[in-house]
């Protein structure tokens, strides 16, 4: 993963870490760990998930590169779009505790949705380093497929035993 530094890829690869394990914890029945384990994903992923913003927000506030002239057109509308994965994150917990939990996972899913698409986009602008892509492709795609694991079993009234 070219120009990234090391430990940003080692603590990227351990944030994936809490989803598989509340993800886990949210089919539990064994153990009764259901419904908290639900509510960490949840807390969990909205908290990343505003954090996948704010990452937006840095690129965009950083001195721009030697021969690249800064204010780009693309900075103002990153910077609201770099608001949005944080309000989807907080409208995912609002909707899982007052309409539905799964609603509330489905709001979640589609913020990661949308922000690797956001990003694939950007990064085809230029305005997203490559090593940064790699990176996100891998681990949007371990979170996207933990949120709809468990979402798609919670709906089919699966639960593991441990």
């Amino acid at each position: 993963m070219r120009g990234l530094h090391p430990l940003a890829v080692v603590l990227g690869l351990a944030g994936v870490v809490p989803f598989i394990a509340c993800g886990l914890a949210a089919l539990d029945a064994g153990a009764g760990l259901a419904g908290a384990g639900f509510a960490a994903l949840l807390g969990y992923g909205a908290v990343i998930l505003s954090f996948l913003g704010g990452v937006h927000w840095g690129f965009v506030l950083q001195e721009p590169p030697p021969g690249h002239a800064g204010g780009t057109r693309y900075d103002g509308r990153r910077l609201l779009l770099g608001t949005l994965p944080a309000l989807a994150g907080w409208a995912a917990l609002l909707l899982a505790r007052s309409v539905s939990g799964e609603l509330g996972l489905g709001l979640l899913i589609g913020g990661f949705l949308a922000t690797l698409a956001a990003e694939a986009r950007a990064r085809r602008l230029g305005l997203v380093p490559a090593g940064y892509m790699w990176l996100r492709w891998i681990l949007g795609t371990v979170v996207i497929a933990v949120l709809v694991t468990v979402l798609v079993l919670r709906l089919a009234g699966a639960h593991v035993y441990f």
